[in-house]
């Protein structure tokens, strides 16, 4: 995988990439309440957010940054499995509760690694097209 840093395009197509999928988990979070959708996608999509804000203002590998990324969301789990927002008092915080989650679920551990599996086979096919090294 490619090492930065990236030129203008890259960058541009990683915040456009970002900011695209910011709008679709709020129109998400909005108006998709189903049983597959919203607890399933929005994870797995909300993993590829996270990485292309990261490689929009980052340097790092294509690896690093996807292995940060899962990281960071499997912390976040971690967090709502712990009752993180109850030991710290903020039931009552929207913002909290927004980021760090309230339930805990092994499906969206599952659905973070498979969003970030299909950022290194996107970026794996990415780099063969411009004949550089995964």
């Amino acid at each position: 995988m490619r090492a930065f840093p990236i030129n203008k395009k890259q960058r541009s197509l990683y915040i456009l990439t970002a900011l695209l999928l910011f709008i679709l988990e709020v129109l998400i979070e909005r108006y998709v309440h189903d049983g597959f959708i919203r607890p399933y996608l929005g994870d797995f999509f909300v993993v590829i957010l996270l990485y292309a804000l990261l490689m929009s203002v980052s340097g790092l590998r294509v690896v690093t940054a996807a292995a940060g990324t899962l990281l960071f969301a499997y912390a976040i789990e971690t967090a709502q499995y712990l009752q993180l927002i109850s030991l710290l008092g903020l039931e009552e915080n929207k913002w909290a509760r927004v980021v760090i989650g309230t339930s805990f679920s092994w499906w969206d551990l599952l659905m973070y690694t498979l969003g970030i599996l299909f950022v290194l086979v996107v970026e794996q096919l990415n780099s063969k097209e411009k004949n550089s090294s995964f």
